[in-house]
């Protein structure tokens, strides 16, 4: 039992819940068990509300006596099926979402007030780079109220048909001429081409993912997902919830309770994205929705280092300077 435990906990997080499915077994056994792994340290364990998800532990993964019992849990779990299984129950995870996005939901309105794409459109003309955004998980386009009149061109993506319905509504009622939306998944190669096209095959300047993170069900590939769409020197740019301990929120299809700065950063760093930092968002500026009492936070990261930009930059007002 311990050994495939821990080879089902090598490759992804899992609950004691998705262990006892995966293993066929009752949740106090394989906590049972658990609890002896992590007393050995041997497993990692993180609260998540009342769940709790583990993984083997970094600090073990150098033992030899670890890896021969991993090997051995793995070719147990490989012949009973077991780890085939592993991606069913991760797709499991993401069913709440489906069922939740898959209504219209409700209409955030025009967003900004009239005049306010005027001082946007002002403000862009202090980026460097802004030929291409992307908005992840759109919805009904709200934010692109505010990337429209910044960046030339912007893809708003989602994959509900239903709130795309209402982005189109929005883009044809502001009359965005740069911004076109797709409905899809991120990891497809249709938004990959799309960014390629819109791009010159140079990758997106800038890639924004709003309150996305905490319905995905593996965090990490979502962030990857994210960052194979940035040029490089591209931004990264993702807004979600710090850790929190309110449950009613699974009733908006949130499959995680917010994530540490530190998780964040990790999931940036995995990905080799560079300069990754995180800053809270005043409560003021969270609106009034159902997730206005969270506290929110947002990182910024970028694909490959900007020395060069920076060093473009100096050599530049050299020689604005003579």
């Amino acid at each position: 039992m311990r050994l495939r435990l821990l080879a089902l906990t090598l490759d992804d997080e899992l609950s004691i819940g998705e262990l006892a499915e995966l293993l066929d077994e009752s949740q106090p056994n394989v906590s049972r068990h658990a609890a002896a792994l992590r007393q050995g340290h041997l497993l990692a364990d993180r609260r998540e509300g009342t769940r709790t998800f583990v993984r083997v532990s970094s600090r073990a993964l150098g033992d030899a006596v670890v890896q021969d019992a991993l090997a051995s849990g793995r070719i147990l779990c490989e012949s009973e099926g077991r780890m085939r299984r592993v991606a069913d129950v991760l797709r499991a995870r993401e069913a709440p979402a489906h069922e939740y996005f898959a209504r219209p939901g409700k209409s955030h309105g025009d967003f900004l007030s009239a005049d306010m794409g005027a001082y946007l459109t002002a403000i862009g003309l202090l980026l460097k780079d802004r030929d291409l955004a992307v908005d992840a998980g759109t919805g009904d386009g709200a934010f692109i109220d505010v990337l429209a009149p910044i960046f030339r061109q912007v893809i708003g993506v989602d994959r509900s048909a239903a709130r795309l319905h209402r982005a189109r509504e929005r883009v044809e009622r502001r009359a965005f001429a740069n911004v076109t939306l797709l409905e899809t998944d991120l990891d497809t190669p249709v938004l990959r081409r799309a960014v390629e096209v819109g791009s010159g095959g140079e990758g997106a300047d800038a890639v924004f993912a709003s309150r996305i993170l905490h319905h995905a069900p593996q965090p990490a590939k979502l962030v990857a997902d994210l960052a194979g769409l940035c040029a490089t020197h591209g931004a990264l740019v993702i807004v979600d919830y710090t850790r929190h301990d309110d449950e009613s929120m699974r009733e908006h299809a949130d499959t995680w309770l917010g994530f540490d700065a530190e998780e964040l950063c990790r999931f940036a760093h995995m990905v080799k994205l560079d300069d990754a930092h995180v800053t809270r968002i005043p409560a003021s500026l969270c609106g009034d929705g159902p997730d206005h009492h969270l506290p929110w936070q947002v990182l910024v990261a970028r694909k490959g280092s900007d020395r060069i930009v920076r060093t473009d930059k100096i050599r530049r007002r050299r020689n604005d300077n003579g």
